[in-house]
């Protein structure tokens, strides 16, 4: 029965909280390009994040978690930062980490390579190009 997968074959759905849809909407959907799959108002905002579905989900009080909800696996991570950064989008810093990068880009000792940011709720997201 351990080897018997469960779940390992079904498709993930990931969820984000929000509190405020309008902004969320203009974000993921303007900002980062996801496209929106469906508006189930008051419940969520469903995103399409290459085939896995994102429900951006409303709450009418939120604390951002301190690490990572949300991250892409990117071809090319500068690519990416700058286009982000050209849509206005900030780059977070963590001392020690990535601080002398101009980009905001950490060099993981596996060979990743990571940058983090913000959406307009406070929850940090990343795009991470892995070592190939």
């Amino acid at each position: 029965m351990a080897n018997e997968s469960i779940l390992g074959k079904s498709k993930l759905v990931a969820f984000v909280a929000v509190t405020d849809f309008a902004r969320a909407r203009a974000f993921y959907e303007g900002t980062l390009g996801l496209h929106l799959a469906s508006d189930e108002r008051p419940f969520a905002l469903v995103f399409d994040a290459n085939g896995t579905m994102v429900r951006v989900t409303n709450v009418h009080e939120h604390k951002p978690a301190p690490f990572t909800v949300l991250g892409w696996d990117v071809e090319n991570i500068e690519y990416t930062v700058d286009r982000l950064a050209g849509a206005g989008v900030a780059f977070l810093r963590y001392p020690g980490m990535n601080d002398s990068d101009p980009r905001g880009i950490w060099n993981a000792p596996s060979g990743a390579r990571v940058a983090w940011f913000h959406d307009p709720d406070g929850n940090v997201l990343s795009v991470t190009e892995f070592l190939r």
